[in-house]
């Protein structure tokens, strides 16, 4: 942006350049676009091959499917996120049993 605070078309970015950062920032952004697409395409698929069956349940297992992959990956985002924080005081801990152990070894009897 400009120093006087005005929107300038030129500077904005593009949709393509913008999924591609975001895709950079959480790789799941990709991962969540097809999980999408793949529901919405599997609905309207269903709903052409539907029979008997009311529009309203058809909506409701539709939504209930989108609802378990957003959870889904959300779950998978959530656990990527946390690992750092499970593993590292595992590692310090292992590192300081060995240090003890190299400790009570080297001690004379």
């Amino acid at each position: 942006m400009s120093s006087d605070n005005q929107w300038s078309a030129d500077e904005e970015e593009g949709q393509l350049s913008r999924l591609i950062r975001k895709s950079r920032d959480s790789p799941f952004v990709p991962v969540g676009i097809a999980g999408f697409m793949t529901v919405a395409s599997y609905g309207l698929y269903k709903l052409k091959y539907r029979k008997d069956q009311k529009m309203s349940i058809h909506l409701i297992h539709m939504r209930v499917a989108a609802q378990g992959f957003v959870v889904g990956a959300v779950t998978l985002v959530t656990g990527e996120k946390m690992m750092p924080f499970i593993l590292e005081p595992n590692m310090d801990l292992a590192k300081e049993s060995e240090k003890v152990k190299e400790e009570i070894q080297q001690k004379p009897q």
